[in-house]
């Protein structure tokens, strides 16, 4: 093997991406939770139109964790593609992660305030991960 070879590897913000994906399953299984004999499979959306209160909101929660997630991804590829300090985009994608589960668990819960929080400081974290390889 060259010992020039780059070898790929994934890291934390890698596997934050796929765990940002997987949040708006995790929202829809919980609008859905306890429903699902009532639930119609032919018409989920039509189901999911007729929801009401915190059912209504987990499907909002992951209308906004599908918006989210394309610009969450191009920012970390952009840092790693930039040569990003790892250890910075590391943390800074765990932070939005978190931030953004906060904002599920903020949207479900009815907390307009908090949630509205808890988007912003994951917008402000994924704006640092795409300039975090900025020279």
């Amino acid at each position: 093997m060259n010992s020039t070879m780059h070898i790929a590897r994934f890291t934390v913000a890698y596997w934050c991406v796929l765990i940002a994906a997987v949040l708006p399953i995790l929202c829809a299984m919980l609008a859905k939770r306890g429903s699902f004999r009532a639930q119609d499979n032919h018409h989920p959306r039509a189901w999911a139109a007729r929801q009401t209160d915190w059912r209504a909101r987990a499907y909002a929660a992951q209308a906004n964790s599908f918006e989210a997630l394309p610009f969450f991804i191009g920012a970390v590829v952009i840092a790693h593609q930039l040569g990003a300090a790892q250890t910075g985009l590391d943390l800074l994608a765990f932070a939005f992660v978190m931030l953004r589960i906060l904002y599920i668990l903020m949207y479900v819960g009815d907390l307009p305030t908090a949630r509205s929080a808890m988007w912003t400081g994951a917008f402000l974290a994924n704006v640092a991960i795409l300039f975090t390889g900025y020279r």
